[in-house]
């Protein structure tokens, strides 16, 4: 079992902790910072990762501690690749409702894939291998 973040290089594994999406936001703000991206863009970015790490901790791996979430970071010139995957029930967008419906508006859920939907250029979800969840956010940056 792992009890606290696995740091590489431009990757991130952490037990599914909410505390510790803080690690998984500082991980993301330095590594884009070094590339020297707007704050807002940055903010943005991060944002997002930090939402769908929080999805695959509380929603796919149900908070289990023995279960992982990984956190890969892809910067070329041209854009930023995030790829977050968990170790729990997989995923199926299509059942999550409109958020911004007037019967949801109150509700607590749907709002982190639709803000994430919004802030990145690119949003792709589907089936990891041995199961759990993959999803892959893309962000333009040139």
């Amino acid at each position: 079992m792992l009890n606290k973040p696995e740091i590489q290089q431009n990757r991130i594994t952490i037990p599914s902790d909410p505390a510790l999406i803080r690690e998984v936001d500082e991980f993301v703000e330095l590594r884009l910072r070094e590339r020297n991206l707007s704050d807002t863009l940055i903010a943005d970015i991060a944002i997002c990762a930090t939402e769908i790490v929080n999805n695959g901790i509380n929603h796919g791996n149900k908070q289990d501690l023995n279960k992982t979430v990984t956190l890969e970071l892809k910067l070329d010139p041209e854009q930023v690749v995030i790829v977050v995957t968990d170790q729990g029930v997989s995923f199926d967008p299509q059942g999550v409702e409109d958020p911004v419906a007037p019967r949801n508006l109150l509700r607590e859920v749907g709002r982190g894939i639709f803000i994430v939907k919004h802030l990145m250029d690119t949003v792709e979800i589907g089936r990891a291998e041995g199961g759990g969840t993959v999803v892959t956010i893309t962000k333009k940056i040139a």
